[in-house]
Order: C-alpha cells, then structure tokens, then sequence
C-alpha cells in the first residue's frame, strides 16, 4: 500500500489555517460588551424616578435635569433613548441587575450601601440629609435634643419615620449602632419621600428625613415643612451601572459627565431645574398655596384660553407675580389689572379696558410674546423665558444691557444664571454708567423672575402631582427619544443687541 506524505509547507499552511479558525471561533464566542450591546441593539435603556427632578411629562414633551442628561449621552452614543420611570426606588434596584435597564439616572446619592451593589457614575450635585418638621412644632437642634425628647416623654411609638430602601435609612442605622442605641424610628416600606413630608405638613407625622434639594422642591407644596437640623454633609448624587469587569459603559460616562461639567452644559441644566431652589419666602409661599386653591380654579380657564404658546402655568405665575390674581388690582405707579399693565403698553397691545381681566391676560401674554419674539437666537430655546420675563419687568434694553455687562466681565451672556447676577449692578453708577440704557432696578428683576419660576414649579407640582396608587411601581412605562444633535451655543452678535423700541423698554 502506498503511503502519502505532507510536505513540510503544506503541514504549515494547514497549521496556520486551523490556527485562523479557531481564533475566528474564540472571537465569535467571546460576550460582547455592554457599550457594543448597546449600540447594537440601537437604544440605550435608563430607569429613572418619576417626579419633577428627574423626569416628567411637561407641556412640551419629556423634561427634567436626569431626563437632558440620558438624552445627550444617548445622541453621543447614536442610539435611541428609551425612559423607563418608576414612582419607587426599589422598582429601579432588580432591572439594573436583571439587565432590563443599562442606568439608573434618578438622583440617587452615592451611599456605601449603593456601592457595594451598583458602580456609581461621577457626582454632578451634592445633597446633605436633613430632619424635617412642621413649622409651629417644637424643633429639635440637634440628635441629642431629638433622642432625649423623645426618651423623656416615655414614648413607644416613634415620632420620626423613614422610606424603606434608602440611603436614609443606613444613615440612622449607623447613628443607632455607633452613636444612641436608645434612637428609635421607624421605616414605611410602602412610602416615599414625598408622602412623608406630606404627613409632616399636614401634622400627622413629628419627623422625617429628607434629601436638601427635594426637600427645596417640596416647600413649594408644603411651606409649613423646614428643616430642624442637618444630619449628614453633603453627599455626592450619581448614575449607577453594573458591577461588573466590563467597563467600556462605566468609562465613556466618566468622559461624558467630564466634558459636560467642562462646557458649562452641567451648569446650565441644573440651573435650569433646580437654580431656583436656593430661598424661600415662608408668608409668600403659604399665602400663594392658598390661592392655589381659592383662586387658581375660577381663572385657570382665562390663562389657558390665551397662553397659545406659552405654557397657562407659567402665565397663570406671571399673572400671581404681578397682581396676586387680583383682576383689579392698582400701584401708584399707574398700572392696572390682573396683569399690571402700564396705559402705553396696553394701548400698544389693543387692550381698552386694563381691570378686565380676559383684556388684561391676553395683552399681557401678547406683550410677553413681543418681547420673546427678539430674545437672541444665541439663547437655548429653554432659557429664552428668562431673559423675556426680566425684559418684561424692566424693559428690554435694560435686559440687553446687562448681557453685555455679563460678556463684558468674561461670564456668558447667554446664560440665565450668569445674567441674572450682573442685573443687580445695574443699580451702581460704575456699571451703569458703562451701559447703553443706564440706571435700572436689576435687582428687582431678577427677583422678579425667580419668583415667578418659584411660582410655575409650585402650580406644576400642586396641580400635576400623579398618586402613587395610580402606578404598580414598576418601569414598564417607557418612552422612545430618537437622537438629536446637541444645541450649539453661538457667539453674542452685534446684530442682537440693537434697542428694541421705545414702546418695549418701558
């Protein structure tokens, strides 16, 4: 029998092309990561918490600070962004480690319990936890005070209760362990944040602990709500991702939260839903919550009727900014209405009759729209308000003036947050003295605005505030959002700082 031979080149290449085989087989078996898993499946998958930070339906579509930040990160990956909001916390925890979400972006503090579960993305706003009580109670100072009160009356019940799944909790576990065994609370596994502080507000409950900034948001419901005492420092709030040893998502949010803090992006967004949080005015707010139900509901229908594009909230808290719903309302001044409309601009807008409150709404939002109408195209379209309500109340070239003061000191003149704190020099002769239109009451126009900001997020969170018991607490309700381009700041042109009118700086 012959036998057959391989020559030493062809042994080679029959070496080398099983080698390529079975390497092309080990490639294609190796898992892909979550970044490719992503982009392949073409969506990126956030779980979020429903409420009026993170992620809520508003009168233009999907909105909130969480919300902007998961959709930029999806259009730098080009993917689709798919929401999934849960009213609870604990709904969030299994979908991340079951793989049905690939974030959690809920404002969510970075607690060691958190940690050792999840990986946290990099801080982009700090919170302190804090106890809360009802103005009017007593206030304890201090843990000391609180513990010692409640040892004194010989209470068994506990005058201060907690949210379940939280990083509150672990906090006064470790008081409890470390610092006073004879601490007592209690933990609701079926309450938020927000249903307690309710119970405060409303005196069924002694004590709570809250987060600072939703704490800030809450006062603008309940006003009878403060804080007692602060019980951490400020702690770091974060996305979360997997544990995991892939860490191709972890590591383009890093680069992504830097280059976003870097640009000012970061800055703007947050000023955009939580700059207004910083003071509160107890007397304004309770009077204003009880308007809210005594007034609100016979001229909702007006404002509704001539917003047109403006959200009716946000007219409905122009109109309490400028006459406290009062359709007759008069100043020495001269103005009159439920707008307070001067005699020039209401003859400017066709308004006959200024104590006739259906005249008076619609040439006030007539008025505003003017004056919108030449905020600069180099403003974000979600900033531009801002900028037409200052005009609005201390006229449009006062408003210009103070852009160009801002640009003038090496800040960015289309930025509400940088504007807002150059308008008070307005009121000193070395800044004035520099301007176009000279001498304004700045100062009283950025207050201007932020009250009326104050007051459109209380009408939202009074009137738009969804019952926990209308949802199952799980994150099946999602929403799709096709990538976009991120909006492209542009240099302030000369163009855009002309004076308006005569009839539009008054």
């Amino acid at each position: 029998m012959k036998k057959h031979y391989l020559t030493p080149w062809t042994t080679l290449g029959i070496l080398l092309f099983s080698a390529l085989i079975l390497s092309g087989c080990q490639i294609e078996s190796e898992p892909k990561s979550d970044l490719d898993q992503i982009r392949e499946r073409g969506v990126l998958r956030v779980g979020t918490l429903n409420n009026q930070l993170s992620y809520y339906i508003g009168p233009d579509g999907p909105a909130g600070l969480d919300y902007e930040l998961a959709r930029e990160f999806a259009n730098e990956l080009g993917v689709q962004l798919e929401m999934k909001p849960a009213f609870r916390i604990s709904s969030l925890y299994p979908a991340l480690e079951n793989g049905e979400i690939d974030i959690i972006a809920a404002g969510l503090v970075s607690s060691p319990e958190r940690m050792a579960r999840f990986r946290p993305g990099p801080a982009y706003y700090y919170v302190s936890q804090q106890v809360i009580y009802k103005k009017g109670n007593w206030r304890p100072r201090t843990l000391e005070q609180l513990v010692s009160k409640h040892n004194s009356d010989g209470e068994q019940a506990a005058t201060l209760k907690i949210v379940s799944d939280s990083h509150i909790k672990q906090t006064l576990n470790t008081i409890r362990e470390h610092q006073h065994p004879d601490f007592v609370f209690e933990v609701d596994p079926e309450a938020e944040v927000s249903d307690l502080l309710k119970q405060v507000a409303q005196g069924e409950l002694m004590f709570t602990v809250a987060d600072s900034v939703e704490l800030s948001l809450s006062q603008r419901i309940y006003p009878e709500i403060a804080v007692a005492f602060e019980l951490t420092e400020d702690q770091p709030i974060s996305w979360f991702v997997r544990r995991s040893e892939d860490e191709s998502l972890y590591a383009l949010l890093i680069e992504f939260f830097g280059y976003t803090k870097q640009s000012g992006h970061l800055a703007a967004l947050e000023e955009k839903y939580i700059g207004h949080v910083g003071s509160f005015d107890y007397v304004d707010t309770r009077a204003f919550i009880r308007a809210l139900n005594s007034k609100l509901p016979k001229w909702a229908p007006l404002f509704k009727q001539y917003s047109d594009e403006f959200d009716w909230r946000l007219v409905a808290a122009l109109a309490y900014q400028e006459s406290h719903w009062n359709p007759r309302a008069k100043s020495p001044t001269g103005v009159r209405g439920m707008m307070m409309l001067t005699l020039p601009t209401a003859k400017s807008v066709g308004v006959t009759n200024r104590l006739d409150p259906q005249q008076s709404v619609r040439g006030g939002v007539e008025y505003l729209r003017r004056i919108a109408s030449r905020i600069p195209e180099s403003i974000a379209m979600h900033e531009k308000i801002w900028f037409a309500l200052a005009a609005y109340n201390v006229g449009y070239g006062h408003m210009m003036d103070a852009r160009r003061l801002t640009k003038k000191q090496g800040a960015n003149p289309d930025s509400w947050a940088d504007v807002k704190d150059r308008l008070p020099l307005l009121r000193q002769k070395k800044y004035f003295s520099q301007t176009e239109y000279g001498y304004a009451r700045g100062d009283e126009a950025k207050n201007y605005v932020e009250n009326i900001r104050r007051y459109y997020q209380s009408i939202i969170g009074h009137i738009d505030q969804k019952p926990i018991e209308d949802n199952d607490g799980s994150i099946d309700d999602l929403a799709v959002i096709e990538p976009i381009e991120l909006e492209q700041q542009t240099e302030l042109e000369e163009d855009d700082q002309e004076p308006i009118s005569e009839q539009l700086q008054e």
